[in-house]
């Protein structure tokens, strides 16, 4: 027999209640801090002189760990937080930064078991980015064979999306595959904006374009 709170669920769904003015509330939250924390990454990834990144993604890191920790069981807190250490690790570079994208690894992991659909599979696309940006073993995880396998996942639940197109692409030409880049790099700039997003769209562009003014030089 189903018990009451099932029943109670089941009773909800049934009459589309499912979306009751109280679940949105709840949701809200973690929504508008991580919209807040995307905010706060474009900033420094695209506004911010490079001298002053790596100590404003510390920061960030930081305030990004405490969203995760107040919002357990939610992937996309997760995410952005990888995302951050992430582009800290980048910015600090060097043997110095394993420690960080190691960090950055278990944290997409953790969404994607999470909800690996998230953020239209971001976990995915973020993580395969590391895998073909890390060097491979003895001194790294990278593997570019995992590397696809990850952006493929992403581009499959994501296919017009500006990031994961971006991203694939970038591997295609880091894998000597500029030609096969092409076709990707074109819905990047042809990809819909994203409520809210537009500085991270105008960067994401003008990525996409000197990639292409490196396959095609004339």
């Amino acid at each position: 027999m189903m018990s009451r709170r099932s029943l109670l669920r089941a009773a909800l769904l049934s009459a589309g209640l499912s979306a009751l003015p109280w679940a949105s509330a709840l949701a809200a939250p973690v929504d508008d801090a991580v919209a807040e924390l995307q905010r706060d990454w474009e900033v420094v990834r695209y506004q911010t002189p490079p001298a002053e990144r790596a100590k404003r993604y510390e920061a960030l890191a930081g305030k990004a760990h405490q969203v995760s920790a107040q919002h357990p069981g939610r992937s996309e807190p997760l995410v952005w937080e990888g995302i951050i250490v992430s582009s800290w690790a980048g910015e600090k570079g060097g043997l110095g930064a394993l420690g960080l994208v190691k960090q950055a690894k278990a944290l997409y992991e953790q969404a994607i078991q999470i909800d690996p659909k998230a953020l239209e599979g971001s976990a995915y696309n973020s993580l395969g980015v590391l895998y073909y940006k890390v060097p491979g073993w003895p001194i790294g995880f990278g593997d570019k064979e995992k590397a696809r396998e990850l952006l493929q996942k992403a581009l499959a639940i994501n296919p017009q999306g500006i990031d994961p197109n971006y991203f694939y692409a970038e591997f295609l030409v880091e894998t000597r595959q500029p030609e096969q880049a092409l076709a990707y790099l074109d819905k990047v700039l042809q990809a819909p904006p994203r409520p809210g997003r537009q500085i991270a769209d105008v960067g994401r562009r003008e990525e996409a374009r000197a990639l292409l003014a490196k396959i095609k030089p004339n």
